[in-house]
């Protein structure tokens, strides 16, 4: 028997094949089409094997979920960059191979664990946000929100499958899950300041910087990721995974500036310069964890100082080996 990854090559897929590594005895299986994620980051070990397929093939990963204990579907579109640059992609894969994953977890009655996304909540200001609270949405002509709309029926099929089907299923939603092995290729701001910052380079802030996001370590994301999935409570619902403590984009560029002992200086771009004249960019993401905290007895809480020390130490340790 074995726990089955979707995108278990991509940055929290690798981080979570890490922690369960070190945390379980069960075989691993990785289901992966390494169009954003690498077979690099997927870790040397007999208990591992890499399938290089696509979830939007149902019949390419029914037989590896009906053999499976515990399906982790971590497998979607990454970065907004990537998102608004392959619309099509994003909504292909976040439907179509959604559904086939629900279907095969359902079907073969596998518990699941399915990875959503800080997007649902769209342009809500009403900072922090609860799990229960309204989705404010731009048009259906700007593609961010698209993928927004996607993960929404995402969640919705997984809650009707566990209403009708009794498919065992928890939502969690990731809030700008960060730290070291992070690509700043599809637009990613920490690794894209960092790397700027330490080649000297000018850091280049979309908007005016005064948005701000919640960052939150890997590591603890992982790790509640796989706490919820040992609560039987927790079956059935949703959770803001997240931390608590917003950081405007600004600081975040001061802080990478200073931490790196930088000379770089911070450039300002309009994001229609950068992403196109119909985006639109949320102002405020924060989430609520109360009921997290009460479910699982803690939260994230890594600062986003500790977060940057330790994305800096691997970017510096990368540039030297190259």
């Amino acid at each position: 028997m074995s726990i089955v990854l979707t995108g278990g090559a991509g940055f929290i897929g690798s981080n979570l094949l890490d922690h369960l590594l070190a945390t379980t005895t069960k075989q691993l299986l990785v289901i992966d089409n390494l169009s954003t994620g690498s077979a690099d980051q997927v870790p040397n070990n007999d208990r591992i094997q890499l399938i290089k397929t696509d979830i939007k093939h149902a019949n390419q990963i029914s037989p590896h979920i009906e053999s499976a204990d515990f399906v982790y579907h971590l497998a979607a579109a990454v970065g907004v960059q990537h998102v608004t640059d392959n619309p099509l992609e994003a909504l292909e894969t976040n439907l179509i191979g959604t559904e086939n994953v629900l279907k095969a977890t359902a079907e073969h009655d596998v518990p699941l664990f399915l990875a959503s996304s800080s997007e649902i909540y769209g342009k809500n200001e009403s900072v922090p946000f609860s799990e229960t609270d309204n989705r404010v949405l731009g048009p259906t002509t700007v593609s961010r929100w698209g993928y927004a709309s996607a993960k929404a029926v995402d969640e919705a099929l997984a809650l009707a499958y566990h209403d009708e089907m009794d498919l065992q299923v928890i939502i969690g939603r990731y809030f700008n899950i960060v730290g070291p092995g992070q690509s700043g290729q599809y637009g990613m701001v920490i690794p894209r300041f960092v790397d700027q910052a330490l080649n000297e380079d000018p850091i280049t802030v979309y908007g005016d910087g005064t948005q701000t996001r919640s960052f939150t370590h890997v590591e603890e994301a992982v790790k509640i990721t796989h706490d919820l999935t040992q609560r039987e409570d927790a079956y059935g619902e949703v959770f803001n995974i997240g931390s608590p403590q917003p950081t405007s984009i600004n600081t975040l560029a001061e802080r990478v500036i200073e931490l790196t002992d930088s000379n770089s200086e911070i450039t300002r771009i309009p994001h229609e310069e950068a992403f196109g004249p119909d985006f639109e960019e949320p102002q405020k993401r924060e989430p609520d964890v109360a009921k997290l905290e009460s479910t699982v007895g803690w939260k994230p809480s890594t600062d986003i100082d500790s977060i940057l020390s330790d994305v800096i130490e691997e970017r510096r340790k990368l540039s030297t080996r190259n």
